[in-house]
């Protein structure tokens, strides 16, 4: 029915012909990652085996190198959505939405000159103890921890479910079964993962992606020739002035999702809200994985990869461009992999420890048994709490293949429930004057809102903004069978080629006449879900201040 939106898999499976698979240079150096990586956290674990407190473990006693640390940030922050997601958005919906790291500049401030002198002198280890500190109110301590845990759960989920992707791409795993294995390898790392294993991981992932565009770029004819390619085919557009909010990304709202994401990533979230990583590095790093999906665009501009049934999903364009044009130079699939690996083994061990400071410190701390453990004790559990984030991780995974593509679900689920918590947290900075009440309303109805918003979009489905044009008029099959019904001369023959042309190269419609955004069948951009939830927060608790309390 209408357009095919990238985020809804095509009928079409891949075919046998077309696959290209793990080689064993591949397999190696793809195994000697995780066991390097795995090396060096049993290692740390075992020389610091008598360090046995929960500052320790949480929090790395506060002292360790500013180097590493902001290595071990970035890498946590850059995650394998990135460099997948990323690059499936760019390929299908052009460069818009890399106007998101012009809204990240204010959002860096704000966390910087406003978020950090505030929390960072409470010296706190769980963000959610500076509601209760500011509101009084253990009721909104427990249910902003209850919301960081929420979204923990889906964020590592996500994470985990794209290096799955790419692994079953470039072997022929299902998609299930690579996820359960990343996971229980992913669930050990949790475990033993240092600053020192997440600063590798954060090397491999860059090096790896940064490889692959290079490359690429030499085989297509230099920088200037991709952007040429890209433009050419509509894909480099900046400043989408449109006001719609039913438009797939504009110059407004992907600057309004840039600064809400570094306020909600950086400034109020349990892994980095003690340090801030840098403008220029955050846009360098992004800007990478964006100019990748260019890289792929310009490589598929003739003959997309997704509409002839090559790949199932959008986000396997970038594992299938290494494997396809790259498969010439032994390892440098199994090094992509690992980059992709990289990504989420760094992004959930920090996930990971997050969500199991939060469960001690917010739930478990005070309560009469574990009041009484030791330091043994205490890290055990903390231990313990770290496993089961990572369970908690593979159920998510499993359900996301479900859901569309990394980039849609990870805008859209995270936004929904990163908004309220987020209003609340401003609210708290920047509203002295609101008391506890006042939040728990706005709290709790904003964010029954943006549920209500986020189910809306997913169960009901419907329409999607237009994708930008996709084209196959220069697939070797189509020459193929070109030549074949030339060499024959028979009419029927040719008359069957035209219809399997059409057929393998027609896209799909736009969206139809009769749908439109009044009858809800084209769903509201997520770039605005941040700024709306917030709102709503802000409005609920106007609301009962002005009725309650002036």
């Amino acid at each position: 029915m209408g357009e095919m939106d990238p985020t809804e898999e095509p009928a079409t499976t891949v075919g046998e012909d077309t696959e290209i698979k793990f080689s064993a240079v591949d397999y190696t150096l793809f195994i000697l990652m995780l066991v390097a990586s795995i090396s060096i956290g049993v290692i740390s674990a075992i020389r610091n085996r008598n360090k046995v407190s929960t500052q320790e473990y949480l929090m790395g006693g506060r002292n360790m190198p500013a180097a590493p640390v902001a290595l071990s940030l970035l890498g946590g922050r850059i995650s394998a959505i990135s460099i997948l997601g990323n690059p499936t958005e760019i390929y299908f919906f052009g460069t818009q939405i890399a106007m998101i790291l012009l809204g990240a500049i204010p959002g860096c401030f704000f966390v910087s000159i406003v978020i950090i002198p505030i929390l960072y002198n409470l010296r706190i280890v769980s963000i959610n103890e500076y509601i209760e500190l500011r509101f009084e109110s253990r009721l909104l301590r427990t249910l902003a921890t209850l919301c960081t845990l929420l979204s923990s759960f889906i964020y590592m989920g996500i994470c985990l479910y794209a290096p799955t992707l790419a692994l079953s791409t470039v072997t022929g795993l299902a998609t299930w079964v690579s996820t359960l294995i990343m996971g229980t390898i992913c669930t050990f790392y949790i475990t033993i993962a240092v600053v020192y294993t997440d600063v590798l991981q954060t090397l491999l992932m860059f090096g790896g992606v940064l490889v692959v565009v290079i490359l690429c770029c030499i085989d297509l004819g230099g920088v200037d020739k991709v952007w040429a390619i890209a433009d050419r085919g509509g894909r480099i557009q900046f400043f989408n002035l449109d006001t719609s909010p039913f438009e797939r990304h504009t110059l407004m709202s992907t600057v309004v999702f840039g600064y809400y994401l570094i306020v909600s990533s950086i400034g109020f979230n349990q892994t980095t809200f003690q340090r801030l990583a840098s403008v220029r590095t955050l846009q360098t790093s992004q800007s990478l994985f964006y100019f990748s999906g260019l890289v792929a665009y310009a490589t598929y501009s003739d003959c997309d990869p997704l509409t002839t049934g090559k790949i199932e999903k959008p986000d396997q364009i970038i594992p299938f461009l290494v494997t396809d044009k790259l498969s010439h130079l032994p390892g440098l699939a199994g090094i992509f992999v690992a980059a992709v690996y990289g990504g989420v083994l760094s992004t959930l061990s920090s996930c990971g420890n997050s969500f199991a400071c939060v469960v001690w410190e917010d739930f478990l701390k005070e309560r009469p048994y574990f009041s009484r453990l030791g330091d043994v004790g205490a890290t055990n559990v903390v231990k313990i709490l770290s496993v089961m984030a990572g369970v908690a991780a593979i159920c998510m995974g499993l359900m996301v293949e479900k859901l569309g593509s990394i980039f849609h679900v990870s805008n859209s689920i995270l936004s929904a429930v990163g908004g309220p918590l987020n209003g609340l947290f401003f609210t708290g900075v920047c509203a002295p004057w609101v008391n506890a009440k006042g939040a728990v309303v706005g709290f709790v109805l904003s964010f029954i809102f943006s549920v209500w918003v986020v189910i809306g979009k997913f169960v009901r489905g419907g329409g999607s903004p237009p994708r930008l044009p996709l084209s196959t008029e220069g697939c070797p099959e189509n020459l193929a069978l070109f030549l074949n019904a030339t060499v024959t001369g028979l009419v029927n023959n040719t008359t069957r080629l035209a219809d399997t042309m059409l057929t393998t190269t027609a896209l799909p419609d736009a969206v139809p006449a009769n749908t439109t955004a009044v009858d809800g069948s084209v769903p509201p951009n997520s770039n605005w879900f941040y700024f709306t939830c917030q709102a709503v927060c802000l409005m609920f608790w106007s609301i009962y201040y002005i009725c309650f309390t002036i």
